[in-house]
């Protein structure tokens, strides 16, 4: 074989790989455009519904609030989080969580103090709502995610609120899951008119422009405390429509690494939402 045939093959192998690759990243990335971009404002009240990727290292919600309180500083801002460990979305009866005299009828506020919060119209103004962290692209439980993300929708805005769904992240081990899970709750969210959370493409994102930076516990499922930051600032950038970027508060994490994982949760909203 002559040195001018090898290397004629060898750019033909080089250029297949090239395709090859770049065929691979489109396919990862071709999911579906979300239609909804927004909640139609900053809520004043948000209800969490979902299981133990919610609440691990002292519970997303509260990780949002201290966000909130230092990034909107006069937005008056009330949350809670319903959580059952293991949980799917069937597991939740939804309905409940807005009946009158029940969650978020008083609050601790300063030194445990306990305030009665007055009866309003609407009691939460957004449910952000998560299945078990396999049931949407699960062989079978998806049919079940398409039942109740519908069935929650639903009940939701019969109480006066607005559904959204939060994207989860792929098993530390099967990053495959990324673009599935994308897939399912991006569909999801276009079919019931609900804005969706991209954690889960912000956990990839991080990882790949930091992998050493540890996301996971050691299940390889449930988040440690930077994954909890990071999927709290994609929720506060995604649901208040403003910048995580800069916030002092890194829930005692290093500045730097907060400062990263704020950068990839807003790249990450503006990234998806503009498609």
């Amino acid at each position: 074989m002559s040195l001018q045939r090898t290397a004629r093959g060898l750019v033909k192998l080089g250029i297949a790989a090239a395709l090859a690759l770049s065929v691979t990243t489109a396919a990862a990335w071709a999911q579906t455009k979300p239609a909804v971009k927004d909640v139609g404002g900053a809520p004043a009240s948000v209800i969490y519904i979902g299981n133990s990727f919610f609440y691990y290292n002292n519970s997303m919600h509260g990780h949002i609030a201290q966000m909130v309180r230092e990034g909107m500083k006069d937005h008056k801002y009330r949350a809670s989080s319903v959580t059952i460990s293991g949980s799917g979305l069937d597991w939740h009866n939804v309905d409940a969580y807005f009946q009158p005299n029940g969650i978020g009828r008083y609050s601790f506020v300063g030194d445990n103090e306990v305030v009665f919060n007055p009866p309003s119209g609407k009691l939460f103004e957004v449910a952000v709502m998560m299945d078990c962290s396999q049931c949407p692209v699960h062989p079978t439980l998806s049919k079940v995610f398409a039942e109740f993300t519908k069935k929650h929708s639903d009940t939701v805005r019969k109480h006066g609120g607005q559904p959204a769904f939060f994207m989860s992240w792929a098993y530390q081990d099967k990053p495959e899951m990324t673009a599935q899970l994308a897939e399912a709750y991006t569909k999801a969210g276009n079919e019931q008119k609900a804005l969706v959370i991209p954690a889960g493409l912000a956990f990839a994102n991080s990882i790949k422009l930091k992998p050493d930076l540890n996301l996971y516990v050691a299940d390889k499922r449930h988040p440690s405390l930077a994954g909890t930051y990071l999927a709290s600032a994609v929720t506060y950038a995604s649901l208040f429509g403003k910048s995580p970027v800069g916030l002092k508060y890194s829930a005692g994490l290093s500045p730097e690494i907060a400062e990263h994982l704020q950068k990839v949760a807003q790249d990450t909203v503006q990234q998806y939402l503009a498609r």
